[in-house]
């Protein structure tokens, strides 16, 4: 089978799936990842600063 052959398959497979909503834990898990990485960006943007401040 090609990538062709099988890419209208996977479409017609995903329009015959049903809507489910995510569940309350994984909403919670997503929130806690996009928080722990836009904090871990701005630790390490504050860091950068700290250790080389001539580098900015």
């Amino acid at each position: 089978m090609t990538q062709q052959q099988q890419q209208p398959q996977v479409a017609e497979e995903m329009k015959k799936m049903e809507y489910e909503p995510l569940q309350p834990v994984e909403l919670s898990l997503i929130r806690w990842s996009i928080g722990i990485g836009v904090c871990a960006l701005f630790l390490l943007y504050w860091l950068s600063h700290l250790l080389f401040p001539t580098g900015h």
